[in-house]
Parts: structure tokens; C-alpha cells; sequence
């Protein structure tokens, strides 16, 4: 029976950790042949007394046939790798070369298909990146330019209700761009790190005032991409012991919480409750932090997928109350800033709601 497939090998490689077919040993093959078949044909020259005019003639004919077979075999996947190269520098990234070869032209060729792979994937990336937020920038700005053409041709006059208006949709936009920013910053790596030491009682008490604050002087107007404006919605900290600590980046911390937070109440019932559980880690001050509403839940066959940009579920009608679902991008942020602390964020089981756990490795401890 077999153990699996085999390990697919690294560019530049070797199979199985040495290259029997490499073109050094290709080009010393071709002298030695050269080499032989002049000696063998100058043997039977004076063997059997031929001219040696003509074993010259049949010395050459001999050899260039061979040098052009060998030629033929190098230049051939070169010419196919160059006709790759092109098409992918002309944007088609479809095109891949042959894997076939047992040679410094075989890791050649695996090293431009995977560069392909990583081209065709990062230009999808940015097709529905592009697409995504121009669908989400339509909805403000439509709403935005609907107001101001009502005050314009005299439909609605400038009033404080109609200028509220358009301030709901100028603050939607606003944090959908902040939202964005803040991505952005966290895929090309520019937002350092800075661990220290907290105790998580407080912090995380902190956390959720500032939530019930913002909720209160938002009420009434739409969330868009930012925090929630419920405030029907009861929030619970369950820190054990009370005297925990952590070691993690306060900022980066908060942004978790909070976009986890404004997630669950998004999903809440009527008078639904969100809690927030904290317990120590597996290593010294590392922590275990967990989210958990009463929503409807998500599927099992979703759970991959919650924390891609712009998913918003497959859930029927998922969201609570004067909510309208937000972006899809709050769980991305949290995973990317729980990836830059080196720890792990996933939907766990629960028999109610939906349960969000986040371990943060805190500092691991060195083995003696």
C-alpha cells in the first residue's frame, strides 16, 4: 500500500537529492561520445589501411549529428519557456511549461509555473479586490448624491434631518476607507508589533464600554462598515482568574475584540447577549479569548470562509435588527492582526450561536 503521495520537491531541487540527468553530465557525455567514436574510427582507419581523409568526414557527420540531438534537447524547452514568459508578461497567466525534464531546465521550468501560479493568484486577488469595493463605495455614494440632488432641485430643503442624512452616508464612507486602510497596512506588514504586559480584566472592560459608548452615539444612524449602533444588545466579560495577564499588542488586541464584537451583536437576536470569555494559555501569559452570541449560528461548510474579505455569510437573513451586515471585513482584519501576533483564530463549536476562539501564544516558553 502506498504512504501518500510524494513530497513535491523545491525549485532548484534535485530528485531525490541528485541529478542524474543534469546538462553538465549531458555536455561531458557528448565529449566523451565525440571522443570515442573519432578513436573507434581511427582504429578501424589503420586496421583495415582506410584514408584518413575519409575517417575525418565520417568523424565530423558522427559528431554533429549527435551535438545537434543534445542541442535540440536544451534549446527546445527554452524556446517553450520563452514563449511562457512572454504571454505571462503580457497578462495571460494561463500558460504553463512542460514538467518533464529531470534537469537544471526541469527546476527552471517548476520555478516559472509556480511563478505563474502566485501571478494568476495575486491578479485575481486584485480583480475581485477592486470589484468588491466598488460595490460597496456605490451604496454611500448613491445615497450621498440622492440627497444632495433632492436639496438641489428643491424636492427635500436643507434641513438638519436631510443634512443627517447625508452625513450617515459621508461617515459610512469614511470607515469604509479607514477599514480599508487599516487592511492594507496589515497585508504589507507595516503595522508593528508592540507586546507588553497587561492585565486582560481591565483592558478588556475597557473594550467593551468604548463598544457601548460608540453603540449610544450612533444610535439611529446606519453602521455601514463600522461599529454597531444596537443597544439592545447585553454584553458579558468572563475573565478566569481575575488576576490574568497577557503579553500582546494592546492596539492590535482592541482592533480584534472590537471587530469581533461588532460582529456578534450584528448577529444577535432582539435583547440577544455577547459574551466575551478570557483564559490563560498554554504558555506563560499567552491567551485563550473567546466570542460567543446567540445568533443563528454559521454552518459548518462556512467556517473556512468566514473570515475572507467581503463575506458576509450564506446565512438566510443573518443579521439582528437595524443592522445591515457591514462589509465583510472586520473578521479578515481580525484574523490578519491575530496572524501577526503568531496566533490562531477559527470558529469553534457551540451549541448556540456562533463561537469565535482566538489564541494568542503570549511568550513560549524555551526548552532546556
Amino acid at each position: 500500500m502506498s504512504d501518500g503521495p510524494a513530497p513535491r520537491r523545491g525549485p532548484g531541487e534535485p530528485w531525490g537529492g541528485v541529478r542524474p540527468f543534469s546538462i553538465k553530465t549531458k555536455l561531458g557525455a557528448l565529449v566523451v561520445i565525440a571522443v570515442l567514436i573519432t578513436t573507434g574510427l581511427s582504429v578501424n582507419a589503420v586496421r583495415y589501411q582506410t584514408e584518413l581523409r575519409f575517417i575525418m568526414v565520417f568523424s565530423m557527420i558522427a559528431t554533429l549529428l549527435v551535438t545537434q540531438f543534445v542541442a535540440h534537447s536544451l534549446t527546445a524547452p527554452l524556446d517553450e519557456m520563452n514563449t511562457v514568459a512572454r504571454s505571462i508578461s503580457q497578462g495571460d497567466y494561463t500558460r504553463r511549461v512542460r514538467e518533464n525534464r529531470r534537469d537544471e531546465l526541469g527546476d527552471l521550468a517548476e520555478t516559472i509555473n509556480l511563478m505563474a501560479d502566485e501571478l494568476e493568484a495575486q491578479d485575481q486577488q486584485r480583480k475581485e479586490l477592486v470589484a468588491n469595493v466598488s460595490h460597496e463605495l456605490r451604496t454611500p455614494i448613491a445615497g450621498l448624491r440622492a440627497v444632495l440632488e433632492n436639496v438641489v432641485d428643491g424636492i427635500a430643503e436643507a434641513d438638519p434631518e436631510t443634512m443627517r442624512t447625508a452625513l450617515k452616508q459621508t461617515e459610512r464612507l469614511g470607515r469604509l476607507v479607514e477599514t480599508l486602510l487599516d487592511l492594507s497596512r496589515l497585508d504589507n506588514g507595516v503595522v508593528p508589533l508592540r507586546l507588553r504586559r497587561f492585565e486582560v480584566w481591565p483592558y478588556l472592560s475597557g473594550v467593551l464600554k468604548e463598544a457601548n459608548m460608540v453603540a449610544s452615539a450612533r444610535r439611529g444612524m446606519a453602521s455601514g462598515s463600522g461599529s454597531h449602533t444596537r443597544t439592545d444588545v447585553h454584553l458579558h466579560l468572563d475573565v478566569s482568574p481575575p488576576e490574568l495577564t497577557a503579553h500582546a499588542d494592546p492596539e492590535r488586541l482592541h482592533q480584534v475584540v472590537a471587530n469581533l464584537i461588532d460582529n456578534a451583536i450584528k448577529h444577535s437576536p432582539a435583547h440577544g447577549r455577547v459574551t466575551v470569555k478570557a483564559r490563560r494559555g498554554a504558555y506563560p501569559e499567552s491567551l485563550e479569548l473567546e466570542v460567543l452570541d446567540e445568533g443563528p449560528g454559521i454552518p459548518k461548510s462556512e467556517w473556512h470562509k468566514v473570515f475572507e474579505r467581503f463575506n458576509r455569510g450564506a446565512v438566510r437573513r443573518p443579521h439582528g435588527p437595524g443592522s445591515d451586515g457591514g462589509t465583510g471585513l472586520g473578521l479578515a482584519i481580525a484574523r490578519w492582526a491575530v496572524d501577526l501576533h503568531g496566533g490562531h483564530i477559527g470558529v469553534a463549536e457551540s451549541d448556540r450561536g456562533c463561537r469565535i476562539l482566538v489564541t494568542l501564544p503570549g511568550q513560549p516558553s524555551v526548552p532546556s
